[in-house]
């Protein structure tokens, strides 16, 4: 065991001494671990015993999937960026950590490119890593697998600059044998991978919204936008995730419900491939160490027309959903 520790942190020390810029490097060890908690949520799911506890009522839901996914980015990104500050959806359990959860490895695809002038010389102080282990936790307990996303975002001076988006069960409709799951990356300012990117369709508008945190809000915004079809998902990630791929044109949550974790790493790859994401009034959010974590103002996320769905959001609304 000790044999082992020294090992891995030897691992961890080589990873963190790469010549690549910190922003860079973040990235490479997030896709690597991003792609071991994706493992973990499978495993947890696979073994049937989901450890289900509510933690503010029974549409927030928390399993065993959320704990150890969440140590294992938690603890893994730590180790090796022990200067970063990382906020995670879950309180920390106090409990040994496990050593098998843990990844030092630092994507080969995120080192070779080139990262933007900007962000090259961003310092440890600059850098908030916020991580949703497990987002579309409902969704999960209830099956619906192709909701449920890992999330890492990366913020810098409180602007989201780089996220990372798994989803642990991408194929899973597939059929016995296929393979299961996708990574996918971004910076702001260089572009994303692992996304294809559709055009969506111009004879109707399609807005995604919530599945299971509705109210009368939400559903006086959607129908302010006249949509033909509204796509009601669970996941905020996966929701930016149908925006992003051109299966819907808007994202429309005016609501308090979400968090920074959830919106952080999909609003980084969705501002790197052009599009944007705001709160209902129009404001960017902040991803500041210190900040609320509530996106107390709502979301609004879209390729394109920002601006169109942001008027015609209805005044009572805004009054009520207050930045």
């Amino acid at each position: 065991m000790r044999l082992h520790c020294r090992l891995l942190l030897h691992s961890v020390a080589m990873a963190g001494n790469t010549g690549a810029p910190l922003v860079l490097r973040l990235v490479a060890a997030s896709v690597s671990v991003a792609e071991k908690a994706g493992a973990i949520v499978r495993n947890v799911f696979n073994s049937g015993e989901l450890g289900v506890v509510e933690k503010d009522g029974k549409n927030d839901l928390q399993t065993q999937a959320d704990r150890s996914a969440q140590e294992c980015i938690v603890q893994s990104l730590s180790r090796q960026f022990p200067k970063v500050t990382i906020i995670g959806e879950e309180e920390p359990t106090g409990e040994t950590v496990d050593e098998s959860h843990l990844e030092t490895r630092l994507s080969e695809e995120v080192l070779k490119v080139v990262c933007p002038q900007n962000l090259q010389s961003v310092k440890d102080e600059d850098v908030v890593v916020w991580v949703d282990p497990l987002d579309g936790t409902k969704e999960y307990t209830e099956g619906f697998l192709d909701h449920v996303t890992v999330l890492i975002g990366v913020a810098v001076n409180g602007k989201a600059v780089a996220g990372v988006i798994n989803q642990p069960y991408y194929n899973y409709k597939a059929g016995p044998g296929a393979t299961l799951g996708r990574t996918m990356w971004g910076i702001v300012g260089l572009g994303a991978f692992g996304v294809e990117r559709l055009v969506p369709p111009a004879d109707k508008r399609i807005v995604t919204t919530t599945r299971s945190h509705s109210n009368k809000l939400v559903t006086e915004s959607i129908e302010a936008m006249q949509p033909d079809e509204v796509l009601r998902v669970g996941g905020a990630g996966h929701k930016v995730l149908l925006v992003i791929e051109g299966k819907a044109h808007a994202y429309v949550f005016a609501t308090p419900g979400c968090k920074k974790w959830d919106t952080c790493a999909p609003e980084a790859i969705l501002h790197a491939l052009g599009g944007r994401l705001t709160d209902i009034h129009g404001n960017a959010l902040q991803y500041h160490r210190d900040v609320k974590h509530p996106n107390t103002g709502g979301v609004l996320a879209t390729y394109s027309d920002h601006d169109w769905y942001l008027s015609r959001m209805p005044e009572s609304v805004k009054a009520a959903v207050k930045p």
